[in-house]
């Protein structure tokens, strides 16, 4: 059969409806802002979460970046988990490009901030620290197990933010994902916070792209600030393309993402030797705990390689898997026969 490739849901290809959409895409400079498929998208984009305007950008790590810069002055703060994908993934950006300070707290498993410990961390007026700037939050969270952040705690936070006078900005990369498992919707989470983004080219499928959402003056601010960056396209709205197409058809279908997660985390529980915390388990992210064996997450991942099943080894006795469009249940069920075989005769 096919590699049933686990490693993440960036490994997504574009549909056919998509490919159709980029080859008849209306084009012209978005630097201009004359693309009308931009446009399009934007516009889409921003109704869809309740905004005033959204902007095309062509990753994630740049989507967070323009927003922090947007948000923060040089030697400013910003509050954020210390398991946030901005602090550990993104290459220090916010320090290095716009010289502004992580301020890190702890993380819990479901993704969430202890609000009391937020609040804490407002920084007082005085001469000796970094000014805080802004909080951030990220929905659904990667590294915590892909957990969902509910309104209710989005809202508590939010609230802290009003009374400090900090805006609040969510990293949204998977946001959609958050928003089937709550079966809600993004507008409805996003609601009170002051800025959002999300990605096109994760569970949504599109080949690149993420989308930056929040009031006019912002998104005014975002799009100079991405200029400087590099980040001004041209002819892009062959992206946009596909993104519209995501909007319009991909959303659903993430319920299908979460239900093979669900089976992949049960079946995988279910072998010796490995463990899944299933109460964790809500959308398209599964960490899976090495127990009582010899063998290293490594050892692991080459093995399942061979045997056409990709996915990561994350330390020293994890490993994460996420499923997505390029996935079947015939490749989950790949996927639970080859590790049980591997750790039945490893035993």
């Amino acid at each position: 059969m096919n590699t049933v490739d686990l490693r993440s849901d960036t490994v997504t290809l574009p549909t056919d409806s998509m490919r159709q959409a980029i080859v008849s895409a209306d084009l012209g400079d978005d630097v201009f802002e004359e693309d009308p498929t931009i446009n399009d998208l934007e516009e889409k984009a921003a109704a869809l979460f309740g905004k005033e305007a959204a902007l095309i950008v062509p990753s994630g790590t740049m989507a967070n970046l323009v927003s922090v810069l947007a948000h923060c002055d040089r030697g400013t703060e910003v509050i954020l988990g210390d398991k946030a994908h901005t602090y550990m993934y993104e290459a220090g950006g916010i320090a290095a490009f716009g010289g502004v300070h992580p301020r890190t707290l702890k993380n819990f498993d479901d993704g969430t901030i202890d609000p009391d410990e937020i609040q804490e961390a407002v920084r007082p007026d005085n001469v000796h620290f970094p000014q805080t700037a802004l909080i951030g939050l990220e929905n659904s969270h990667n590294v915590c197990h892909g957990s969902p952040l509910t309104k209710t705690y989005i809202d508590e936070i939010v609230a802290i933010g009003e009374e400090n006078k900090l805006p609040v900005h969510i990293d949204g990369a998977r946001i959609f994902n958050a928003a089937v498992a709550l079966e809600t919707t993004v507008k409805d989470l996003t609601e009170n916070v002051t800025s959002v983004s999300f990605c096109l080219s994760k569970g949504l499928s599109c080949p690149v792209g993420s989308v930056v959402c929040g009031s006019a003056k912002f998104i005014a601010k975002t799009r100079r600030i991405r200029k400087g960056l590099g980040g001004g396209m041209r002819q892009a709205g062959v992206l946009a393309a596909a993104g519209i197409v995501a909007l319009d058809e991909m959303i659903e279908r993430l319920k299908t993402d979460h239900a093979n997660a669900r089976r992949l985390a049960e079946g995988i529980d279910a072998i010796d030797g490995l463990m899944v915390r299933l109460d964790l388990v809500k959308t398209n992210i599964v960490y899976v705990e090495l127990v009582n064996n010899t063998r290293n997450p490594d050892q692991v991942v080459a093995a399942m390689k061979d045997k056409g099943v990709k996915f990561f080894a994350v330390g020293p006795h994890r490993l994460r898997m996420v499923t997505n469009s390029g996935v079947e249940a015939e490749g989950i069920d790949h996927t639970l026969e080859e590790l049980s075989l591997y750790f039945a005769s490893s035993s």
